[in-house]
């Protein structure tokens, strides 16, 4: 069976679609192949990386790359993950379905360590739970 091919996109490419790639590997890499992009390149933020291995999802060789990457590849899926990105991404011709999913910037997060992790695990959340409904349920 081919796998159907989802890709993340958000501005920087360092938290929700880095979490989203991995989630969709983890949870259904058997069915999907899972990839994030950014409209600029950063780094992985290690809020990003404690949170998933929490939930046993290991993100820390994933890196940060930028939409040009895969500009032109046919995909199944572009989930844009933030507002921004969902206005700056460009046009995606073999895009299959284009989803936009608001999520709020979990790097913005202030105060100390817990506190800032507490809101990279909301969004973590939030990401799982849109995945299983939305990507895993309709794929059966």
């Amino acid at each position: 069976m081919k796998k159907k091919r989802a890709l993340f996109v958000c501005t920087h490419n360092s938290a929700r679609s880095q979490m989203a790639e991995g989630f969709l590997r983890h949870l259904a890499g058997e069915r999907f192949e899972a990839m994030s992009a950014g409209t600029e390149a950063t780094e992985v933020r290690p809020e990003a990386v404690e949170v998933m291995r929490e939930v046993g999802v290991d993100i820390s060789r994933q890196e940060s790359k930028t939409l040009e990457r895969y500009l032109g590849e046919p995909f199944d899926y572009v989930i844009t993950v933030c507002d921004q990105a969902n206005e700056a991404c460009p046009v995606f011709p073999g895009a299959g379905k284009l989803l936009h999913w608001s999520f709020p910037d979990p790097s913005a997060a202030r105060g100390g360590e817990e506190e800032r992790l507490a809101v990279f695990r909301e969004v973590r959340d939030r990401i799982r739970e849109r995945i299983e409904r939305e990507l895993l349920a309709s794929e059966g």
